[in-house]
């Protein structure tokens, strides 16, 4: 194997276990070259600044970053290779925002290990890597895009108190709901923003904090 015929990749998730098993799996494909196995954006990014990969292998939730802010950082830095989404899930508008980005594929860590060798190669070669169901979710998330930044008073005031750390307990106090009323306006401010916990939602509010009408803590 000639190295103009490797595929360069890089490993980049926040489970060590995770990316221990996954390592073993492409070091055993000939073809397959593994520049490095990080769990952070700024790892992630280090490293493809000194190495030109073909394929990135990506996890959405990485702690208190997703990956989302490496497809805009890699973006901005016109880096040129493919990435895969690899994850547990993701949300409709999760899914359209990451395509939208440049990622060439979505690929579910529940699915066959040989799969992920064959989705590999696919967005190596230029195509997309899409399930039934990330087909399904662009569809669905596409009329959910017009409205993501569009938060009713109780979502806005929910998002308010988790910037300000509220827990659900002392939010469903402050607001007069129940606690797990608390807890679906929460998911529903996930699905409208393609994140998956409080911290990356903080973050988010962060970034748009002017757009959603929200006040600093003091």
């Amino acid at each position: 194997m000639t190295a103009t015929n490797l595929i360069r990749l890089l490993l980049v998730d926040d489970h060590g276990l995770f990316r221990e098993g996954l390592q073993r799996l492409l070091e055993s494909e000939a073809d397959f070259q593994l520049l490095g196995s990080v769990a952070s954006v700024a790892e992630a990014l280090a490293l493809l600044q000194r190495h030109a990969a073909d394929v990135v292998l990506l996890d959405y939730d990485l702690g208190e970053q997703t990956g989302i802010h490496l497809l805009e950082a890699c973006r901005d830095m016109q880096l040129q290779h493919r990435t895969l989404m690899v994850t547990a899930g993701l949300s409709d508008f999760g899914t359209l925002r990451a395509i939208r980005l440049g990622a060439a594929g979505i690929f579910l860590k529940h699915s066959p290990p040989s799969d992920l060798v064959t989705a590999i190669r696919t967005v190596h070669r230029g195509d997309l890597w899409l399930t039934a169901a990330s087909l399904q979710a662009l569809v669905t998330a596409q009329p959910q895009e017009t409205t993501a930044s569009a938060l009713s008073p109780r979502e806005k005031a929910v998002l308010q108190g988790v910037f300000e750390g509220l827990t659900n307990k002392e939010l469903g106090v402050r607001l007069d709901i129940s606690e797990s009323y608390v807890k679906a306006v929460l998911q529903q401010l996930f699905n409208k923003t393609g994140v998956r916990s409080r911290s990356q939602l903080v973050r988010i509010a962060l970034e748009k904090q002017q757009l959603y009408g929200l006040d600093l803590p003091v």
